[in-house]
C-alpha cells in the first residue's frame, strides 16, 4: 500500500488536523482490535520501535508536519491527548504570527523556514515505502494559513513534482472580521491554481450553517463541552477520512487517490472539487438514513461545503465514494436517477467515478462522499441571477480597479518639481 503525509499549517489547519488524527485513530481502533500494525495504519502512521516480523504496535506516530507561526495551538496539541502521536521534531513554530498578512507568511516566513520545512518533509518522505500524496490543510483568510500554507505547497511541488498534492482550503465567512482576508484569499488562490493537483474548497459559513441547522433539528443548542470549532472541524476531518478510506481499507471497488485527479480533473487548472457528504454530521439525535436517502441528501445544496447548487450548473465529472456494505447495483440504480438531474458536458456524459470501501465510518452503516467538478465553483451565478447583471461587469470592475491603483501608484512614485515662484511665496 501507499503512504501519505499530512502538512497542517496555521491555527485552522492544525485544529482540523488534530480532529482528523483523533477520529482516524478511533476509526482504525474499531476495526483493528488485535493491535496489529497493518497496511491500513501504515498508510498514515509510522510504528517506531515495533517488531517488523510480528507487526505489533509499539509507538504510533502520525505522518504529519505541524507548522504555525504562533505557538498556542501547537503547544495545546502537544499537551493534549494526542501528544504522543506527534514527534516534537515534526513541529515548526515561531512566536510573532503573520499579522493576517499573506506576504508575511509567504515571503518572509516562507523563506525563513524554508530549509527546516524541506528537512522535515524529507524525513517523513524517507520513512514511506511508497509516498503517493501530500495533504495540505490551511485556511485562506489568515496570514500563516494563506501565506505560509501556499509557500509549503509550492515547495513540495518543486521538490516532489510526482507526488500528488491535495489541498483542503477553508475560505472565510462573508462576515469575517479580518479586513485583509479578501486580499489573502485572492493571493492564496492564485498559488493553489498553479501548484495544487486537487483543491477541496470549504466555506466557513457553510460549516456554521450546517452546525446550526442540525442543532435546530435536534431541538438543542450546540454543545459547549468541546473546544471552539470542534464540531465544524469534525465535518472537515470526516471529509478527509472518507476521501482516504480506500487508501486505508479494503473494498470491492477501491479508488486510489491518483484516480480522483485523473478522473475528475479534465484540465490541469480546473482542479477545484466541490464536496458534499451524507451523513454530513454525526449526532446521536439523528437516526440512520436509508441508502437511497443518503444519495438524495448528498446532492442537495444544504449538504455541500461550498454555498452553491451544482444541479443548476454544468458537471465536468463526478465521483461517488461510498463506504459500508453497499452493492454496486444499488449505486448504479441511484446514478440513473441522478443522471436525470445532473447536466454533464457533452464529451463526458457518463463521467461518474465510483469507489466502494467495505469499512463504514464509526457508528454508521454506510456513508457517501460526493466529489464534483462543476462550473458553479466560480460563484458567478450569485450575481448574474439578479436583474440585468452581466458577466462583463466583472471585467469592467477589474479594469477600473487596475486603473485606480495605477493612478495612486503614479502619484506615489512621481518626482515632484515645485515652481520657483511658489517657493518664494512659501
Amino acid at each position: 500500500m501507499t503512504q501519505s503525509i499530512v502538512i497542517q499549517v496555521g491555527q485552522c489547519g492544525n485544529q482540523i488536523g488534530c480532529r482528523f488524527w483523533d477520529l482516524a485513530l478511533k476509526e482504525h481502533a474499531s476495526v483493528n482490535r488485535k493491535g496489529i500494525y497493518d497496511d491500513a495504519l501504515k498508510s498514515f502512521f509510522r510504528n517506531e520501535g515495533g517488531d517488523e516480523n510480528r507487526k505489533t504496535i509499539a509507538d504510533l506516530k502520525a505522518r504529519a508536519i505541524l507548522i504555525d507561526m504562533e505557538e498556542g495551538v501547537v503547544n495545546e496539541i502537544m499537551k493534549g491527548k494526542l501528544r504522543n502521536v506527534f514527534d516534537r521534531r515534526q513541529l515548526i513554530t515561531d512566536v510573532s504570527g503573520s499579522g493576517n498578512n499573506w506576504a508575511v507568511g509567504h515571503m518572509v516566513y516562507g523563506q525563513q523556514h524554508r530549509e527546516s520545512i524541506l528537512e522535515n518533509v524529507r524525513k517523513e518522505a524517507e520513512s514511506c515505502d511508497s509516498l503517493q500524496c501530500f495533504f495540505i490543510l490551511h485556511s485562506m483568510g489568515g496570514g500563516t494559513g494563506s501565506g505560509l500554507g501556499t509557500s509549503v505547497l509550492r515547495l513540495v511541488a518543486e521538490e516532489y513534482p510526482d507526488v500528488y498534492r491535495f489541498v483542503t482550503a477553508v475560505y472565510p465567512s462573508f462576515d469575517d472580521d479580518v479586513i485583509t482576508s479578501p486580499y489573502n484569499t485572492m493571493l492564496a488562490t492564485n498559488q493553489l491554481t498553479n501548484y495544487a493537483n486537487c483543491v477541496l474548497p470549504i466555506e466557513n459559513q457553510c460549516l456554521t450553517n450546517i452546525i446550526e441547522r442540525h442543532a435546530k433539528m435536534n431541538k438543542q443548542s450546540e454543545k459547549k463541552t468541546g473546544k471552539p470549532f470542534d464540531n465544524m472541524n469534525d465535518i472537515v476531518a470526516n471529509l478527509l477520512l472518507n476521501l482516504t478510506s480506500s487508501s486505508r481499507f479494503e473494498g470491492s471497488l477501491n479508488v486510489d487517490l491518483n484516480e480522483i485527479t485523473m478522473n475528475l480533473v479534465p484540465f490541469p487548472k480546473l482542479h477545484y472539487i466541490l464536496s458534499s457528504m451524507a451523513p454530513i454530521y454525526s449526532t446521536k439525535g439523528i437516526g440512520p438514513r436509508r441508502l437511497d436517502e443518503i444519495f438524495t441528501d448528498a446532492f442537495t445544496s444544504l449538504n455541500h461545503l461550498v454555498d452553491c447548487d451544482p444541479l443548476r450548473n454544468l458537471y465536468l465529472a463526478s465521483g461517488l465514494l461510498i463506504r459500508g456494505n453497499v452493492q454496486l447495483s444499488d449505486v448504479r440504480r441511484n446514478i440513473e436517477k441522478l443522471q436525470m438531474k445532473c447536466k454533464f458536458v457533452p464529451w463526458n456524459k457518463d463521467g461518474w467515478k465510483i469507489g466502494l470501501c467495505s469499512v463504514a465510518p464509526v457508528d454508521h452503516r454506510y456513508s457517501l462522499l460526493s466529489l464534483s467538478n462543476n462550473t458553479c465553483i466560480a460563484h458567478i451565478h450569485h450575481y448574474t441571477d439578479h436583474g440585468e447583471m452581466s458577466i462583463n461587469e466583472f471585467d469592467l470592475a477589474n479594469e477600473s480597479l487596475k486603473s485606480l491603483i495605477e493612478e495612486y501608484d503614479d502619484l506615489n512614485t512621481r518626482q515632484w518639481i515645485v515652481p520657483e515662484r511658489l517657493k518664494i511665496v512659501l
